[in-house]
């Protein structure tokens, strides 16, 4: 049975799914399996300074990181209302450019969705929203490699909080280059 196209397409769709992160237990034991067995590079950690514990895997291909694990609290109650659990923390959608991704921005802003955050990272320039079921969507592009491919680490630690509302929010400043 076709699918029908129901949606506008007045901005250029994602070119697919860059990255996904997962919420875990225990985060060294969650290293080993997707290193050791599953094969995975560990290329990055979030600074230690962080509030909370965050690593990076890249798969054969030439992305700054397919993978993150992001360990859960301490005593986190799986039962508790509000509380992270193990499983999907986000996935990242995205898109192939710059003006691909703010006129994504752009339809966002004119459906009503709200921003959770808008942040660019070292190695892209996101948003993050919640679908219809609170499932973690991250819209992102990503910067050329030769912008964060000398420190890895660096520009997965970096981070500039923008606006999430109205015009300041479609703003995209320039991100440093790392390495």
């Amino acid at each position: 049975m076709p699918v029908e196209q129901t949606t506008d397409v007045g901005a250029p769709g994602p070119v697919g799914l860059n990255h996904i992160v997962l919420n875990v237990r225990d985060l060294d034991r969650a290293h080993a399996f997707w290193t050791d067995v599953m094969g995975f590079r560990h290329v990055a950690e979030l600074d230690p300074s962080r509030d909370r514990r965050m690593r990076f895997y890249a798969g054969r291909g030439g992305n700054h990181h397919d993978l993150a694990l992001m360990q859960l609290p301490e005593g986190s109650d799986a039962e508790a209302a509000g509380t992270p659990r193990p499983g999907l923390n986000h996935l990242a959608v995205e898109y192939g450019d710059q003006a691909s991704w703010l006129a994504q921005l752009r339809r966002l802003q004119a459906a009503g969705v709200e921003f959770g955050s808008r942040v660019n990272h070292g190695t892209s320039h996101s948003v993050y929203i919640e679908d219809p079921d609170g499932h973690g969507v991250e819209l992102m592009y990503s910067l050329p490699a030769e912008q964060w491919l000398g420190d890895v680490g660096a520009a997965l630690n970096h981070l500039d909080v923008l606006p999430r509302e109205g015009e300041a929010a479609l703003a995209d400043p320039e991100t440093p280059r790392f390495g």
